[in-house]
């Protein structure tokens, strides 16, 4: 018997998940044909951090947003040697919004800084 064909190859990959107080990138080692939520489930990242939901956070592959449009959903993405799966956070805040408020500080030390 060659054991050799029997035993079931792997690649290596990472999980990645960031707060602003911890960042975690955990290295795996996982089974040729395994789904990116796959490694995130075999990693225990969840387990690291109170705010992950494994079924609902938004994931990627190096910054490219699995989202069935441009690459495959997170439960169909095959995943190759190397990958680094990323766990997104929600938007705290609207971009736009945040454009705004800095736009409108920025006027207002302008401003300030006419009247000293």
């Amino acid at each position: 018997m060659n054991t050799d064909l029997d035993e079931e190859k792997t690649i290596a990959v990472e999980v990645a998940y960031a707060t602003p107080e911890k960042q975690l990138i955990i290295p795996v080692q996982v089974a040729e044909g395994t789904t990116a939520y796959e490694a995130v489930v075999q990693s225990g990242i969840a387990a690291e951090f109170d705010s992950i939901n494994v079924e609902n956070d938004a994931m990627g592959i190096f910054s490219r947003v699995l989202n069935g449009k441009t690459l495959p959903m997170p439960k169909e993405y095959i995943l190759s040697a190397k990958d680094r799966v990323e766990i997104y956070r929600p938007l705290t805040i609207d971009p736009k919004q945040a454009r705004l408020k800095r736009a409108e500080a920025k006027k207002a030390k302008a401003k300030n800084a006419l009247e000293d």
